[in-house]
């Protein structure tokens, strides 16, 4: 607590001192934190000093040029830890919910992803079906800074695996999916076939509105997360590229990382599903010829 009490009145001072000497104070404290990094072994950091972090790292754009005793990979996983400890707390509070998951499944989980670094959700839940084990794969969820679950909406184009459509919300239900779908396939829609995993969300109001609007919905089969590889495919690759890296403070700041996302995804991230190109398809730029002397 001392520690954060100085944080906060070193940060009001700094409204103090001439621009100059305060380069001239951060410069120094620099110098002096690598020397005690280097000679000396990692200190340890509380509950409090990681909150701080966590809070600064959606304050202050420049917070991870600041870091010296820990990586900004460290800072979003405390984050993450933080997240498991609110649910795991909330959970107790409530008598009634999904079961408990056994200790041999959760022990059979870790196992599988400390040996196989690069297995996602869907991977690991495959494995565990072959096995015998009846558990099912999370939704596209995504925790905020404040430990609440925005849940995401995306539609995919198979061809040339475009995102026609992508948003975030804090209460899903029919309603909002079917505006959705309204502004991913305006009238007259080009697609035929509409292909959903089975979620609850995807009810008869959602169906109605597609045979109404003359597109065929297709479910996925039971405990198949294959038959919609390509979705699941850019589930894995929005979380390995962005969201691995970054915690939403709220809805507007994960929709504006959405669409920093989607930019770089259609105009410059290759696939091989494409033969190396973009879904946006970049053009070819020719190599410039070498000058003869």
């Amino acid at each position: 607590m001392f520690t954060l009490a100085s944080a906060v009145v070193a940060y009001l001072r700094a409204f103090l001192l001439p621009r100059h000497n305060l380069a001239l104070e951060a410069a120094a404290l620099r110098q002096q934190l690598a020397v005690f990094k280097r000679k000396q072994p990692r200190p340890k950091l509380d509950r409090l000093d990681r909150l701080f972090w966590i809070v600064l790292r959606r304050l202050w754009p420049g917070w991870a040029e600041a870091l010296i005793m820990v990586k900004p990979e460290t800072v979003v996983a405390w984050h993450r830890s933080g997240f498991r400890l609110f649910w795991r707390w909330r959970s107790r509070l409530r008598r009634r919910g999904r079961p408990k998951m056994s200790p041999e499944i959760r022990q059979l989980i870790r196992r599988m992803k400390t040996e196989n670094s690069t297995w996602g959700a869907p991977r690991i839940h495959g494995e565990l079906l072959q096995l015998g084990f009846e558990i099912s794969e999370p939704t596209f969820t995504v925790p905020s800074l404040t430990f609440r679950t925005l849940y995401c909406f995306f539609v995919i184009e198979h061809g040339r695996r475009r995102i026609l459509h992508f948003n975030v919300t804090l209460h899903p239900n029919s309603d909002w999916i079917v505006q959705q779908l309204r502004e991913a396939l305006p009238l007259p829609c080009r697609y035929r076939h509409v292909l959903f995993d089975r979620d609850a969300k995807f009810g008869s109001d959602v169906f109605e509105f597609l045979k109404a609007s003359g597109i065929h919905p297709v479910r996925t089969s039971v405990r198949s997360p294959w038959q919609n590889g390509i979705a699941e495919r850019w589930v894995g690759s929005a979380r390995r590229e962005m969201l691995d890296h970054v915690i939403p403070l709220n809805e507007q700041h994960l929709r504006r990382l959405g669409r920093a996302y989607l930019a770089y995804y259609h105009d410059d991230r290759t696939h091989i599903g494409l033969e190396k190109a973009t879904p946006a398809g970049r053009p070819k730029h020719a190599r410039p010829a070498r000058a003869k002397f």
